[in-house]
């Protein structure tokens, strides 16, 4: 089936193909996964057909490589916009791997992630098509690259520079006249939010005893954010910053009595080998065992403010977020579907209590301090329902260990294991189609399906120690997103044909020559183009031959269509994505390259990178 489309690519009464529901098909080939038809109202459903054909993509497939470069279609080329080390703030030196802590507190952090696009207005109030401010997560470190020693943090001085290269970076763009964007080094607009600079905490967690620390018995005032993952953004301007493993940078003595709330959050004795808690109080949990609950948050900042004080949204629920997918219901309610990246762990969503008015941006700026949050239950005939996790209902009170609401949005995990929610493959990025109330989620892998009890195979997860992943995409009842009921489908299933068969090999729009394993980042361009980008095993051996390293692949959400755009250089994850408006120029994440990557390292380290992606024809990306 084909979407009609106008001169400019864009869909044509693309609502119309989708119509109320989705069909779940059989898309695993040895028909491991139930064909039923869901639908909701008594609505037909549409039925995907996978085809070759499609109207949305003109560049070719590329195919695989090993290469430690970046392989892109015939028509495209790339530069490198800016690395980890890079000069951002007034005086800050260039790159050196020596640099210090306060060296690092002006320069871009390392192992970019999740990042978006904000243009700026001219004079005249309009919107410049050559200048913008990128907003871009900085996600966590690579010990034996950032410290000259190549261990984990051994000193105080260690530990301030880890801090400083977290976080999130605001920087200034600019396009020159040859058409290729550059940043622009100390502009008034740039900022390093990194894990010593100030947030806000708001929402119903603002102020309880649950954040009360010995530096901040307000329970109001954080210093840093840092994990960050993927990112969001809201139709008012402003960026959703995602703080996910957060756990593994705290850590205690030897016989400290973790509670249980800690040890689902994944916090130890022993963190994730940071060793931040043996030099910064803070991170210890025998001193500070309030500390990590003032993370796990989805923060909310105005990237074209530099005055303005990022906040950390609580409404929104206390897990490892992923990223954070908005859209603006027909009501006018802002609702943001949120992944948590855990084996075993939820999607979630969040319906705020105010509306949106594109000419109150004040008022906007406060949409996401309250609302109410929900977590996904998928049913094996294709339904599903969003379980509200409030105080007082769905047997979330004091009898079952739940004091108040607040409690409920800091042990939001607990919560909606209490409910009955579904546990997923890993679900990371969440993207919502531009102009139909489709949804889609990745769901990376998950070696524990089927080993434990509580991770049985079926419904979206669909296989048994899936190292492969799959695409999950929902479509709400009535295509109202406050709903509590949708109907979904697998959208693509990921797998290796060369060398599997049956369920493993993958679903019939996976063949040799576009496969993949772990999809990650997800994104819509504003064409309906579906873009996944994958954080994988790039071994290219086993069951994981031919799949090279890892890549953005480009899909057509009708059709099935899946061909593969870009392929990234040795050792790296393909992660965040964002276009300019008039989609000239796409920017991509290399993060963690494994080698001296040419074009990015400098005295044999290699640096993660954003990539400026353009046609040589100037025209737009993957049209």
């Amino acid at each position: 089936m084909h979407t009609p489309h106008d001169e400019n690519n864009k869909p044509v009464e693309f609502d119309r193909l989708i119509d109320h529901a989705i069909s779940r098909r059989n898309l695993i080939k040895a028909g491991s996964a139930a064909g039923a038809t869901a639908f909701l109202g008594g609505v037909a459903p549409l039925a995907m057909a996978v085809s070759e054909a499609t109207t949305l993509m003109s560049f070719d497939n590329i195919p695989t490589s090993t290469a430690d470069d970046i392989s892109l279609p015939p028509g495209y080329r790339y530069e490198v916009l800016m690395s980890w080390g890079d000069p951002v703030l007034k005086g800050a030196p260039n790159f050196a791997r020596d640099n210090t802590a306060d060296d690092q507190a002006g320069q871009f952090g390392d192992n970019t992630d999740g990042m978006e696009l904000f243009h700026l207005t001219d004079r005249n109030g309009n919107m410049d098509p050559d200048r913008a401010v990128l907003a871009v997560n900085n996600e966590y470190l690579n010990d034996e690259y950032f410290y000259t020693h190549g261990e984990a943090a051994k000193t105080a001085e260690d530990v301030q520079k880890g801090l400083n290269a977290h976080g999130v970076t605001v920087v200034e763009l600019q396009r020159k006249r040859n058409g290729n964007w550059e940043y622009k080094k100390g502009s008034d607009y740039n900022r390093r939010l990194h894990g010593n600079a100030e947030f806000e905490l708001t929402g119903p967690v603002a102020g309880t005893d649950y954040v009360k620390t010995s530096a901040d018995a307000s329970g109001r005032r954080v210093f840093g954010t840092f994990n960050n993952c993927g990112a969001g953004r809201t139709p008012w301007g402003t960026y959703m910053t995602c703080e996910e493993n957060f756990n593994g940078y705290f850590g205690a003595p030897e016989g400290t009595n973790l509670s249980d709330a800690h040890k689902r959050y994944g916090l130890s004795e022993n963190g994730s080998g940071y060793n931040w808690w043996q030099h910064e109080s803070r991170f210890n949990l025998a001193q500070e065992p309030n500390e990590p609950n003032r993370f796990g948050w989805i923060v909310e900042i105005d990237p074209t403010d530099p005055t303005s004080t990022p906040k950390k949204r609580t409404a929104m629920g206390r897990f490892k977020h992923e990223n954070a997918a908005m859209t603006i219901n027909s009501d006018g309610r802002a609702v943001v579907y949120m992944g948590d990246d855990e084996r075993g762990e939820f999607i979630y969503k969040f319906v705020s209590r105010g509306t949106y008015n594109p000419d109150d941006r004040a008022a906007n700026m406060r949409l996401l301090e309250e609302g109410d949050l929900y977590v996904a239950k998928f049913n094996e005939d294709g339904s599903g329902q969003w379980i509200e996790l409030r105080y007082s209902v769905n047997g979330l009170n004091q009898a079952n260990g739940f004091a108040d609401q607040a409690d409920v949005l800091v042990r939001a995990r607990a919560a909606a294991t209490l409910v009955g929610a579904t546990t997923m493959d890993r679900p990371e990025w969440v993207a919502c189609h531009p102009s139909s109330p489709m949804v889609f989620c990745t769901l990376t892998n998950n070696k524990n399906r089927g080993v434990y009890d509580n991770q049985p195979v079926g419904g979206p997860n669909p296989r048994a120690e899936n190292h492969y992943g799959q695409i999950v995409r929902w479509m709400p009842e009535n295509r109202d997103h406050t709903s509590d009921r949708f109907g979904w489908d697998l959208y693509a299933v990921a797998g290796n044909p060369a060398v599997k068969s049956g369920a493993y090999a993958g679903s019939d729009n996976i063949t040799e020559e576009n496969m993949f394993n772990s999809p990650d980042g997800l994104r819509f361009d504003d064409f309906g183009r579906l873009w996944i980008q994958t954080d994988g095993n790039y071994s290219n051996e086993g069951d994981f031959a031919g799949q090279g390293n890892n890549q953005m692949l480009c899909g057509d959400p009708v059709t099935g269509h899946i061909r593969r755009f870009m392929v990234g250089p040795q050792g790296c994850e393909i992660t965040g994505l964002s276009f300019s408006n008039d989609h000239r120029v796409a920017l991509v994440g290399i993060q963690h390259p494994g080698n001296a990557w040419p074009n990015a390292g400098r005295d044999g380290v290699p640096r993660s990178s954003i990539v400026a992606v353009y046609r040589e024809d100037g025209g737009v990306i993957g049209a």
